[in-house]
């Protein structure tokens, strides 16, 4: 049985365990289902049903912290499986389409800002641990690299990284929060969904909203007012920044992008690194 099928099944389980009636075929996703539902009491819902690892862990812990303050909110969880039923947006409407960039930029800025004003709960995944896995994994990233220009990219995002890692925060992170993540509802205009829960520095969340729809371009003012909106240092979201390309660019190398060893680094995240490092 594929991976889909198999949450399938699973999601017939839990619309009959928690009395709900599906309405509407599933959404897929790169790693999870979606059902949309209607509760016992008539309320409309969506089924999230995914596998737990290292980056689910803890959603649905980082969602009942938020308790929908600019987040989808959480009306129920089997947190074993990973299943969450959640109140259900308007998935044909996500920030994304947005035509005006900067605009969306706005609107996810200010909701990056909530979510990353509250302290992280005991529990999640944390961004110290998150960097000294990437400085173990560096040295041999680098060595598998054949264009000398991404060796000396990787390395001076490194750099950059190793600058602030000693003070890795201790907010509630998102961590990939892009446009796409945030669709229109009814009791606020936007709000976020699938966070891939992580407690650290604010600055660690900004590489979504540059990479995602890079080619519109103005990096430079998309990246100012997401430091503005947050309040944040800019030389310590430049280096967190960085540090994102860095963890990004280790795993496309790893995994070798879909092209075989020797695959090179995102045009889009090149980029943004190169911005912020003023080349």
């Amino acid at each position: 049985m594929s991976g889909h099928g198999r949450l399938l099944e699973r999601g017939g389980r839990f619309v009959e365990r928690w009395g709900l009636r599906q309405e509407g075929a599933p959404m897929s996703g790169r790693v999870s289902v979606v059902l949309p539902v209607v509760c016992a009491d008539g309320t409309r819902a969506a089924l999230k049903l995914q596998d737990v690892d290292e980056e689910t862990a803890g959603e649905g812990l980082a969602l009942r912290t938020w308790d929908g303050d600019g987040v989808v909110r959480l009306l129920e969880e089997d947190a074993e499986s990973g299943t969450l039923l959640l109140e259900r947006l308007d998935e044909d409407r996500p920030l994304d389409a947005v035509p005006d960039v900067m605009e969306a930029t706005a609107v996810l800025a200010g909701l990056l800002a909530r979510l990353t004003a509250v302290p992280a709960p005991a529990g999640l995944r944390r961004l110290d641990g998150v960097v000294a896995g990437m400085f173990a994994r560096l040295p041999r990233v680098l060595a598998s690299l054949a264009a000398d220009d991404d060796r000396r990219l990787l390395a001076d995002c490194a750099a950059a990284v190793r600058e602030v890692a000693d003070e890795p925060g201790d907010r509630l992170l998102h961590w990939d929060l892009h446009f796409g993540n945030v669709l229109a509802a009814g009791r606020e205009p936007w709000l976020v969904i699938d966070p891939k829960p992580l407690a650290g520095d604010p600055c660690f969340e900004l590489l979504p909203a540059l990479w995602n729809r890079f080619d519109e371009g103005r990096l430079t003012r998309r990246f100012d007012l997401l430091t503005r909106t947050l309040g944040v240092d800019r030389e310590r979201a430049r280096a967190w920044t960085l540090g994102r390309v860095l963890q990004d660019s280790l795993w496309r190398v790893e995994e070798g992008a879909g092209a075989g060893a020797g695959a090179g680094l995102d045009v889009g995240q090149v980029a943004v690194a190169r911005m912020l490092l003023g080349r």
